[in-house]
């Protein structure tokens, strides 16, 4: 499990591997494994304490005072035994739980460093369970790896030296079985590791339909598929018990291997051992010694398949969390990266800039200028590339050619972190967390700031909403907002973005769901706003930009109209048709209402 090929941030672009993470937590294995050398020691010395005083009972020459001593004696070190039995049990599985511990971090730093398309690349649920489950199994392989593997490779390697030193053929006979019975276990280790790995990635697939159904329960029960969700995960839940009953098919025979393995030892000892006792080639005491021995080291055995299938479900494991480390993020810090950029006042050029997804020109040589403290519209028919445009200042996807500029940096040279500090995105699928209104509303400032949560409410004009909740700013928000309406969730967005007082501020469709008199109070509310930085005002709503410095359409990729308001509406293109349908669907639905009324 020390194999590493993944590229880490982390790890200063060195490979990440599971070894360097152990040494540097490695104290508590170490000291772990010599306290297990001294207990194995401890314990297989007592037996010959038992040997001397059956061996001096038998020729009758054990004395009273001698008999004392070697009970005390074997009495004293019982306590001593159990103190280092308790500490080298407890240091390595520790040092596991950090290590465990540290490998999480490490991960999640990685992922969270990943782009947008990773993640819709990979699925949730998977990536839960290699946090979880697949983490879990490798501290296992560590802990009881190392603590029950240096007990029976000491244990087993003492206690043989000890045979064979004292009758080779005794000796010669139980490795023999041994031999035998590790070769069985081995045969059912492999078909453990090929179940396990099938079993981790039934629960992966589990993990991501429940984590895709709860996810989107309004929709499902919107569309009243609740038995079909209820049929898809009968079917990963039968195909999980499967795949967990196929494991322990392979690995349940490994008990009553060991018992019968074990049975054979013992009838050896007896039947071959007693032959030499009656031929006085050993002693009683040697006899009693070798089936002490033989009960000793049962669990040493026996666990040499255990940590087999550890080892190897760890293995799996970790070739699964490596499968991670080894992407690295598309989008990070690099050689050209200018630490010195800390501060940005909001110019943005795009020069030729294009963008290709799945052989299709998304964005197709845009030009644009957007002075720093200007605000600019972005309309366009749906799939024009409008989030994609607005997407490529924030750096959540780098184009395939051209450059884009910010205050005359190459955005590549803006260090990530100062880049996103001084941008303020709001995007079009609100993504609300479930904590309080505050928490979200507060979410990217240092600290929770009452003032700066009640102003921003106020810009997105939210504020009254707030009003009337029972527990106002304290109104805990559900999953994903869903005790919100969409309107409500799209402002709570709108304000997290304001609330940090960007140079830059995005904002991506956030005013769909709200209606036009809700609209205008928020686009008054944050016009003053909007004056003190850069502003990108992304709305199929016309009504949304017609106060932006200057409008760009977006079609197919391309802007075909620049210009203000005014200027758009005489050229009598795309936006001039929009605007006029728009405004007669306005016309006709305030008749309706005045007619019904």
């Amino acid at each position: 499990m020390v194999i590493g090929f993944a590229m880490s941030p982390m790890m200063k672009n060195r490979p990440y591997r599971l070894r360097d993470i152990v040494r540097r937590h490695g104290a508590g294995f170490v000291i772990g494994a010599l306290l297990t050398c001294m207990a194995v020691l401890i314990q297989l010395g007592l037996p010959f304490i038992v040997r001397y005083l059956i061996d001096e009972l038998t020729e009758g020459t054990l004395t009273r005072r001698a008999l004392m001593q070697g009970v005390l004696f074997y009495a004293a070190c019982i306590p001593f035994a159990a103190t280092l039995s308790y500490w080298m049990r407890r240091l390595p599985l520790r040092a596991a739980h950090t290590v465990e511990y540290a490998v999480r971090r490490d991960l999640f730093a990685h992922l969270a460093r990943q782009d947008a398309g990773f993640f819709r690349r990979q699925r949730i649920g998977d990536l839960m369970t290699r946090m979880t489950s697949d983490l879990t199994v490798i501290r296992d392989a560590l802990g009881h790896g190392v603590l029950h593997g240096v007990r029976s490779l000491v244990a087993l390697l003492v206690a043989f030296s000890v045979l064979f030193r004292m009758q080779t053929g005794l000796g010669a006979i139980l490795l023999a079985l041994m031999f035998g019975m590790v070769m069985s276990f081995a045969l059912l280790i492999r078909a453990i590791r090929r179940r396990h790995t099938a079993l981790q990635e039934q629960t992966s697939d589990l993990g991501h339909t429940v984590e895709e159904t709860f996810s989107g329960i309004r929709t499902i029960k919107g569309y009243a598929l609740e038995k079909s969700r209820r049929r898809r995960f009968a079917h990963e839940n039968r195909g999980m018990h499967q795949r967990a009953m196929g494991v322990s098919f392979v690995s349940e025979p490994i008990w009553p291997l060991f018992a019968f393995w074990f049975s054979l030892q013992l009838v050896a000892t007896l039947v071959y051992g007693g032959h030499l006792v009656l031929q006085e080639q050993i002693t009683l005491g040697d006899l009693v010694l070798v089936n002490q021995y033989l009960l000793y080291m049962q669990w040493p055995v026996l666990s040499l398949g255990w940590i087999g299938n550890l080892i190897q479900r760890g293995r799996t494991s970790w070739y699964r969390l490596l499968t991670l480390f080894a992407t690295p993020p598309a989008i990070a810090d690099n050689e050209q990266t200018d630490a010195g950029i800390q501060t940005l006042r909001g110019d943005i050029a795009f020069r030729d800039v294009g963008l290709q997804r799945e052989g299709k020109m998304v964005l197709d040589g845009i030009n644009l200028r957007i002075p720093a403290g200007s605000t600019i519209g972005i309309t366009g028919p749906s799939g024009a590339g409008k989030t994609m445009l607005v997407s490529l200042v924030a750096r959540l996807c780098d184009p395939d050619h051209g450059n884009i500029y910010i205050d005359n940096h190459l955005l590549s040279t803006i260090p990530l972190d100062v880049l996103r500090r001084h941008i303020g995105f709001a995007p079009q699928e609100t993504m609300l967390f479930s904590e309080t209104l505050a928490h979200n509303l507060a979410f990217g400032l240092p600290s929770l700031q009452e003032d700066v949560i009640r102003w921003a409410a106020r810009i997105a004009h939210l504020d009254a909403d707030i009003a009337r909740f029972p527990n106002g700013y304290e109104t805990h928000v559900g999953e994903r907002g869903v005790t919100l309406s969409g309107g409500q969730r799209q402002r709570a967005s709108l304000g997290r973005a304001v609330a940090r007082k960007p140079a830059v501020l995005v904002l991506d469709d956030v005013l769909a769901a709200v209606d036009i008199q809700t609209e205008s109070a928020i686009l008054d509310n944050l016009t003053p706003v909007a004056q003190t930085r850069t502003t990108l005002l992304v709305s199929h709503r016309l009504s949304a930009l017609y106060r932006a410095d200057s409008i760009i359409v977006l079609e197919n990729g391309r802007i075909t109209e620049q210009g203000t308001h005014a200027e758009l509406l005489a050229r009598n293109g795309y936006y001039a048709r929009t605007y006029r349908l728009q405004q007669f669907e306005a016309y006709a639905s305030g008749h309706r209402e005045g007619t019904h009324a």
